[in-house]
């Protein structure tokens, strides 16, 4: 899979894919596996001090055991983390293999800011598959959701600051290198699964368990560190592929569970390539709506979303080729903008809407220039090498979604969608590209079915989206509130993938939820506008 970043309007957020240029993939237990892994009785072997801060004890739960130490490692100083309580979770690597290897997950809990304190935190789950709930922990504070509540971060299995990390820089290295091919052809394919065998192999030489690092077995890790705590109900604030697993979590322990607030919804029960184009097509639409309600948009920009297709037709016949730099460095860098490339640029530029029109118009005047930096620079930024757990990646796509969607559905998906573009283009899904090869060469066994099911019950949740949402559409807040009786399903318009990074009025929903589950404030969605959008003479 690879997905390219564009640069955030405001702080930089979980993806709902990290960028892994080969499939994904990983697994779970063996096919008669009950959907969740046996619960352990918690043992205390420490009994927390009476009025002591969470974190502060060791304590153990059945075969986890928490201990307080250093903060996790981190790519670069977090100040939010100043004054955090840390420590680690060990815990298996493979509930199913009683007596195995263990691994040390990295904690840090930011205080709340108030004196008085509410006694249920919340949870931070992180976006990717892949990313460091520890890394993320600024953009957290500084939406302020630590305003009554302690806010813990977990580094998810295999994550940065996790050991063992199943990271495989190779994939990122490749990733750069891809900016200069063919984005679609046989010949990138090759190199795509090249590069993801290459990082199987890798972890498989160091003895890690490929099976183990997926949403059931990372589920059971947050739910153990619950109980290591000594905490007896929490809440969960997911992003991106954080709602995913927490969705996993609601369904697979809800008793520990006060709130859930979701932000980027990636709905296990439905996730795959078709759920992929079908994001796309809302995030994309969302925002040639709003120019074409812009009187001097429109006037300058007319039929935008038919100049999209036109070129998305154009270059997946005649690719176009020019040579950028790129901030921070004079080094020439070769771009190779196809069809392929154009809708995956797309997909995540929405993050920088007010310029999406100009630079398509500039395209097809024959000025490649501003989408070829854009599209080479997330992959070839210092940022985006080493960072993504590539074998959570694969662990959570290989065993939890390719196994329930064939290639010919996920070709439907694109055709349904976009039925004017080529089919080169309609085979690879945005963020997924040769999804299925590079899953076959991961070689896991699947997930139980019971994964794909519909998370129920009663548990409040926030449902959040955005309006100009192209990975996660802004239509799985409905989908999921079908079955959570308790969900408030809010749209915040003229926003990207994660609201909570980009918008002020959706930091304010999300920390009102916490406060009053049942009755969030939402009255700020009515101050909301359209983005300016940038007009070139």
């Amino acid at each position: 899979m690879t997905f390219a970043r564009a640069p955030r309007r405001h702080h930089p957020a979980g993806r709902l894919l990290a960028p892994s240029s080969a499939g994904l993939a990983a697994a779970l237990l063996v096919a008669g596996l009950l959907s969740a892994p046996a619960r352990a009785q918690v043992r205390t072997t420490t009994e927390p001090t009476p009025g002591a801060p969470i974190g502060t004890v060791a304590r153990t739960a059945g075969d986890a055991a928490y201990e307080p130490g250093p903060c996790p490692k981190t790519p670069e100083p977090v100040k939010a983390l100043e004054g955090a309580r840390c420590g680690t979770l060990t815990v298996p690597e493979n509930r199913e293999k009683p007596g195995g290897r263990t691994i040390r997950l990295g904690v840090a809990i930011v205080p709340a800011a108030t004196d008085s304190p509410e006694p249920d935190p919340i949870v931070w789950l992180a976006g990717g598959p892949g990313d460091d709930a520890v890394g993320e922990a600024q953009m957290a504070i500084d939406g302020g959701l630590n305003r009554d509540r302690d806010v813990v971060f977990m580094s998810q299995r295999g994550t940065y600051s996790a050991d063992p990390d199943v990271l495989c820089p190779n994939i990122d290295e490749f990733n750069a290198r891809s900016v200069g091919l063919v984005y679609d052809a046989p010949s990138t394919e090759r190199l795509h699964v090249e590069a993801t065998k290459a990082c199987r192999d890798q972890l498989a030489a160091r003895g890690i368990d490929l099976s183990a690092y997926n949403d059931i077995q990372s589920a059971a890790d947050y739910e153990d560190l619950r109980k290591a705590l000594g905490i007896d109900r929490w809440n969960l604030y997911g992003i991106s592929y954080g709602t995913h697993l927490a969705l996993a979590y609601m369904r697979l322990h809800p008793e520990g569970l006060r709130s859930v607030g979701l932000d980027g919804i990636l709905p296990p029960s439905r996730a795959g390539s078709a759920a992929t184009w079908s994001s796309a097509r809302q995030g994309f639409d969302g925002l040639f709506k709003a120019c074409a309600q812009q009187p001097a948009c429109n006037k300058r920009y007319p039929n935008l979303s038919a100049t999209f297709d036109k070129l998305v037709r154009q270059l997946e016949a005649e690719p176009v080729t020019t040579t950028v730099t790129l901030p921070g460095s004079d080094k020439p860098v070769k771009v190779v903008l196809d069809g392929g490339a154009l809708v995956n640029w797309m997909t995540s530029a929405t993050h920088v809407a007010p310029q999406v029109p100009a630079a398509l118009d500039e395209l097809a005047r024959g000025k490649p220039q501003r989408i070829a930096q854009q599209w080479a620079g997330g992959k070839l930024s210092p940022q985006a090498i080493g960072r993504v757990a590539h074998g959570l990646v694969y662990g959570v796509f290989c065993s939890e979604w390719t196994p329930y969607e064939s290639e010919q559905a996920a070709l439907r998906g694109g055709q349904a969608t976009f039925p004017s573009f080529p089919r080169s283009v309609q085979a690879q899904a945005p963020q997924l590209t040769f999804l299925h090869p590079d899953c076959d060469v991961w070689n896991v066994p699947p997930a139980p079915p019971s994964i794909r099911d519909a998370t129920r019950g009663d548990i409040p949740t926030l449902a959040l989206s955005g309006g100009f949402d192209s990975q996660t559409g802004a239509d799985n807040g409905p989908y999921v509130a079908r079955t959570l009786p308790n969900a408030e399903v809010v749209t915040v318009p003229y926003e990207p993938h994660v609201v909570f990074a980009t918008s002020e009025c959706a930091q304010e929903i999300a920390v009102s939820f916490f406060d009053t589950p049942s009755a969030p404030d939402t009255a700020c969605l009515k101050t909301l506008k359209a983005p300016e959008f940038e007009i070139a003479p």
